[in-house]
Formats: C-alpha cells, structure tokens, sequence
C-alpha cells in the first residue's frame, strides 16, 4: 500500500497548485474527494455482498450436515426399531412355544397326582 506521510501530502498539495492553479485547486479538490468517497462506497458494497455471500453459503453447508446427521439418526433409529421388532417377535414366539407345551405338562402332571 501507499505510504502518505505529511511531507508527501504537503509535496502533492504544491504540485497541483502549481499544475492547476489557484482558480481550479478547489473545484479539483472536490472531485477527487468525491471519486474517493465513490470508490470506498463501492467497495464496502463489494465487500458486504461477498461477506453475504460467504454467510449464505456457510448456511447452506451447516444446513447440509444437519440433514445428513438426522439422516443419520433416522437411519439409526429405524434399525433400532427393527431390532426391537426382532427381538418382540422373538419373544412372542418363544411365549407361543412355552404355552404350547405347557399343557402337555399339566396333564402328565394331573395324571401323575391322581386328577381331579
């Protein structure tokens, strides 16, 4: 960057009143006062639109790992579901298969004690 000490602007202030003169000095004072406000007005401009830009994306990234992560989570959940649903169909038929032979036992056993 351009370094502007006093002595420079001082150096530059002389040569354009040399240059334009005592007449125009002011009027080109101005102007270039208002092409540097321009300047800076447009580049703050850039400057927030691509700091926009970059917060839009940094939405849309965030905004992708938490659809991936509950994805995830729905995918978990979904086999948890399906191995609890094993294990209760598991279960269910275990019971099925107890009952079933439990009354073969209570008879043997009703005999075995003389019956009522």
């Amino acid at each position: 960057m351009i370094e502007l000490s006093f002595s420079k602007l001082l150096l530059l202030a002389v040569i354009a009143l040399v240059v334009l003169g005592p007449e125009k000095l002011p009027k080109a004072a101005r102007m270039a006062g208002a092409m540097l406000r321009r300047l800076r007005l447009g580049w703050e401009s850039v400057r927030s639109e691509v700091e926009r830009e970059l917060e839009v994306e940094e939405i849309r990234r965030t905004a992708k790992q938490a659809a991936d992560h509950a994805d995830a989570m729905r995918k978990a959940a979904d086999a948890g579901m399906h191995s609890a649903h094993a294990s209760v169909n598991r279960t269910v038929a275990e019971v099925a298969d107890a009952t079933d032979a439990t009354p073969a036992a209570a008879v043997s056993r009703e005999t075995r004690d003389g019956g009522t």
